[in-house]
């Protein structure tokens, strides 16, 4: 599946080919309840009790500790019903792909393992479609029907034609934090995120402060290192602006491994900040394995926290 182009198919078999590869290949995998890609706690109040070192601060309940003289904080209990959003950048930048998939379908993928792992028990689910200076909206809904012609609207997103601005990403997650709806649920953020962090940081921690933040940063093998081709023809989606690179030269390419590097670390360092969990998928890699990967780390992250009350 991962060596066919989604847009190579007609919709309809696109369509098939992404619900019989999430269902078969993570289905059984990542079962569990409904924030199973991003486990953590629920969001209704519960009951109020005091501190103990290892709370989340983001807890606390300061009319209670008011009250009581002393640092309290409000459990949670889970929801009966998850709102998701999913926030997707089909920019030009993502019309890039030199592995098994364009980074574009790979941000399908990710939407799609999303929604079917979260649809089957009545969640609702929207989107944002950050599309060169434009945002689409989708409105949250339940059910199959409305996931499947979100997928279909994804694939059918038309390629883009660069000149997008420079704070897209921030500018749509500043729009999904104010109209995401009032519920605390689940934002998932699927970009290259390649604009500058300093536009999109505050606006995901904004975001984040509302709903658990899952960033899937989509990642193709030619932004980490240059390959030795010879004389390489480089065009920039966003502008269109060609340039012609020596690829042959050794010090070049290291030039480039280390640029690309920091530039990595400083994208990783800004969702970090931002409060958000991180997923890397690759182009040219197996993005089931990585998402599974992935669930599995959280899991182990959430069963060695400290248990309320203090307890190991």
């Amino acid at each position: 599946m991962n060596d066919i182009r989604l847009r190579d198919l007609a919709p309809e078999q696109a369509l098939r080919r992404l619900e019989l590869t999430v269902t078969r290949r993570l289905d059984g995998l990542l079962q569990g309840d409904h924030l199973g890609l991003l486990p953590g706690p629920g969001w209704e109040p519960a009951e109020g009790r005091e501190y103990v070192p290892g709370d989340d601060v983001r807890a606390m309940d300061w009319n209670l500790t008011a009250r009581m003289t002393a640092p309290h904080v409000r459990d949670r209990v889970a929801d009966r019903e998850l709102e998701t959003w999913v926030l997707v950048d089909a920019t030009a930048s993502m019309d890039f792909g030199t592995g098994r998939l364009e980074k574009r379908d790979l941000a399908v993928f990710a939407v799609a393992a999303v929604g079917f792992l979260t649809e089957r028990t009545g969640n609702r689910l929207g989107a944002h479609i950050v599309h060169d200076s434009e945002t689409r909206r989708v409105p949250a809904r339940t059910g199959r029907p409305h996931l499947l012609g979100l997928l279909g609207t994804l694939l059918g997103a038309p390629r883009g034609r660069g000149g997008r601005r420079d704070d897209a990403l921030g500018a749509a997650a500043g729009l999904l934090h104010r109209t995401g709806g009032g519920r605390r649920g689940l934002a998932v953020v699927v970009s290259d995120f390649l604009e500058p962090v300093e536009t999109w940081e505050r606006p995901l921690r904004l975001l984040g402060a509302r709903h658990q933040l899952l960033a899937v940063e989509v990642v193709d093998p030619r932004e980490l290192a240059l390959p030795d081709v010879g004389m390489l023809t480089l065009v920039d989606p966003e502008t269109g602006r060609r340039r012609d690179v020596p690829t042959s030269g050794r010090r070049l390419r290291e030039r480039y491994a280390a640029a690309a590097a920091a530039q990595r670390r400083e994208i990783a360092a800004g969702l970090r900040r931002a409060g958000a969990a991180r997923l890397r998928l690759r182009t040219d890699g197996d993005w089931v394995r990585d998402l599974v990967q992935h669930v599995l780390a959280q899991r182990r992250l959430a069963a060695a926290a400290p248990a309320p009350g203090g307890a190991p």
